[in-house]
């Protein structure tokens, strides 16, 4: 199992969704987000929800909230509170809406990270997937910058840190649940999954 602490992003704002994804029922669990935990939970030690608040889970788990900036639903703040709370060198970072990303395409993040890096983040056909690998704590003074000047895009500080990108090529393996759609999808492949 690995040992770099996993935070699992599930405190979205779910604007496209129009309710709560990390509440939404997926692959025989009642949310979402315990369908991730469960799966995390067997390639790392250490798993963590990043979120607003815990109490809108119904389940036990390791919970990291965002509670001084709750009006702010970017990733931006949980990156914050991940490592002001862990005081880790790195960690690895997913969100609750990438059901499908495995252990074979995580250990490749990880192997493709160094201690020379600010990060090693996944690509899709080239297009960068922030929400999926490796961040360095030399980059929590970038994101407290991105805090204060209400700048949120996370590609914009890894093209301009030392970051590694990693390119992969299956969509299906990076689906994103934003929408009613992306989520009926979703539940096919998952379910086709588990027959």
């Amino acid at each position: 199992m690995l040992d770099i602490p996993c935070i699992l992003f599930a405190g979205g704002k779910s604007s496209r969704m129009g309710e709560d994804k990390a509440l939404l029922p997926f692959g025989g669990f009642s949310t979402l987000t315990e369908f991730q935990l469960e799966k995390l939970q067997k390639i790392f030690k250490t798993v963590y929800i990043s979120c607003k608040n815990k109490n809108k889970f119904k389940f036990q788990a390791r919970f990291i909230e965002d509670l001084d900036s709750q009006d702010t639903y970017a990733p931006t703040a949980g990156f914050i509170a991940s490592f002001t709370t862990l005081k880790c060198e790195k960690i690895f970072v997913i969100s609750v809406d990438t059901p499908f990303i495995s252990a074979s395409e995580i250990h490749i993040l990880i192997e493709n990270d160094n201690k020379n890096l600010d990060a090693s983040i996944a690509t899709l056909k080239n297009k960068i997937q922030p929400m999926c690998g490796v961040y360095h704590i030399s980059l929590l003074q970038g994101f407290q910058s991105m805090m204060e000047t209400h700048n949120h895009k996370l590609g914009f500080l890894l093209q301009n840190a030392n970051t590694s990108f990693v390119n992969f090529e299956d969509e299906t393996t990076f689906l994103n649940l934003n929408s009613p759609d992306e989520y009926k999808k979703a539940l096919t492949l998952v379910n086709s999954t588990l027959l």
